[in-house]
């Protein structure tokens, strides 16, 4: 029973924001004449054929797992009440430098594949980490900071995309870098199909899956039961006890920050190693800001992420069955956007049944239970507590060496 209180606003939230979002999308569709029934029968229908079936599959996952790292990216900023509002110049950037990198020499397959990787996660690690260093050193607001330097990485990509890093010949109508070699490719995992006995649709499924699933078990891991991920929701819960408890705060943004950036790196690699083999103008954009809504209704846990990144990537998928179905595909915007905007008030929803039922179970009104919505207002973090503000910092900071070591001695860090 306490399990299911615990969970009860943390599941509320996305199943109310998605349930309010398809209401919305629903009336403005019959208001605009068009059967909602029936584009959401369009929607869902993947084909008649196992053939087709299995490539729809196919597309829905290809296209959810680099909305899942970018969800990733954004949640481990917000873990700390920063706003990474960055991560669509930081892999952007990223990607075109390990594109260039990766076309201008020659390895063996895994290591060819592991120094694409790499260059990519520390160019977005290093952009991102100028936003942690303007911030801790002349307090620069992060999102002005990361926002700014969106334009910067973007110029930046397109001066080297069409100047030192073009390989297209003059005249071709899509720029793009040199094509990696073969030993540079990602193999897919089509032949997962075969031995499940499913049907071996002509698409592949991009390798890059595996490595995204094993991003996110290491930081569910990271944040949640080690010593890294205590001082870091500590730090974000409230910087003057965690510093009056021997926690460099300054140290853990610019940290926090540098692994944000890093998986942010990652963004731009399932395209670039299991299809496309070199950044183009017409490369997948805007995965950056759509990993903050997907952060949001995923309430900043892996899983959770994992869950909207399927979602957003279902919505993406059924833009092309409702164009050939003669449907207007401005119902998928409408839907994201929406979703978006009932995340925002269902996770207020959800901060105030937790905040009353830790008033019924006892708890001081001034601390609520985290609910990691990633939603901050006054006096309150990127986790969803309250804490102390005015005059109360001082006694949050005084008594931050005995709340810091419950808690560490609660989480086993």
């Amino acid at each position: 029973m306490r399990v299911l209180r615990r969970l009860g606003p943390t599941v509320l939230a996305p199943v109310l924001a998605v349930v309010v979002a398809v209401v919305i999308s629903a009336l403005v569709m019959a208001a605009l004449r068009v059967d909602p029934l029936r584009v959401f029968a369009v929607m869902v229908d993947f084909g008649d054929t196992p053939t087709q079936q299995m490539t729809a599959v196919v597309v829905v996952l290809n296209r959810a797992v680099p909305l899942f790292l970018a969800g990733l990216a954004v949640a481990v900023a917000f873990r700390m009440g920063l706003f990474n509002i960055g991560v669509e110049g930081q892999y952007r950037l990223a990607t075109v430098m390990a594109a260039a990198v990766g076309a201008a020499v020659a390895l063996p397959g895994p290591l060819h594949v592991l120094l694409i990787v790499v260059v990519a996660m520390a160019v977005a690690a290093i952009w991102a980490g100028i936003v942690a260093v303007l911030k801790v050193t002349r307090g620069v607001s992060e999102v002005i900071s990361s926002i700014m330097l969106n334009f910067i990485a973007l110029g930046i990509a397109s001066f080297l995309l069409t100047g030192p890093f073009r390989g297209s010949p003059e005249g071709a109508s899509i720029i793009s870098t040199a094509e990696i070699p073969r030993s540079g490719w990602m193999p897919g995992l089509n032949g997962v199909f075969g031995l499940l006995g499913l049907a071996d649709p002509p698409r592949q499924l991009y390798g890059f899956l595996l490595v995204a699933i094993v991003v996110g078990v290491g930081i569910a891991v990271l944040l949640g039961r080690t010593r890294f991920g205590f001082d870091l929701r500590a730090t974000g819960l409230s910087p003057s006890a965690a510093q009056a408890s021997g926690v460099d705060s300054r140290g853990m943004v610019v940290k926090t920050m540098l692994l944000s950036g890093a998986v942010a790196g990652l963004i731009g690699m399932p395209d670039l190693l299991g299809a496309t083999h070199a950044y183009t103008t017409d490369f997948t954009s805007g995965l950056g800001f759509l990993g903050i809504a997907v952060a949001l209704l995923g309430r900043n846990s892996p899983v959770g992420i994992a869950l909207a990144a399927l979602l957003f990537a279902f919505l993406d998928r059924a833009l092309v069955p409702l164009q050939i179905a003669q449907y207007p595909a401005s119902v998928i915007t409408i839907i994201q956007g929406t979703i978006v905007l009932a995340v925002v008030v269902s996770n207020e929803v959800a901060r105030r049944i937790a905040l009353r039922s830790a008033e019924r179970g006892g708890a001081a009104p001034a601390v609520a239970a985290a609910t990691g919505d990633g939603s901050t207002g006054p006096g309150q973090t990127a986790d969803g507590a309250a804490v102390g503000t005015g005059a109360g910092v001082g006694r949050t900071a005084g008594a931050g060496q005995q709340t810091t070591t419950d808690a560490r001695q609660e989480t086993g860090a």
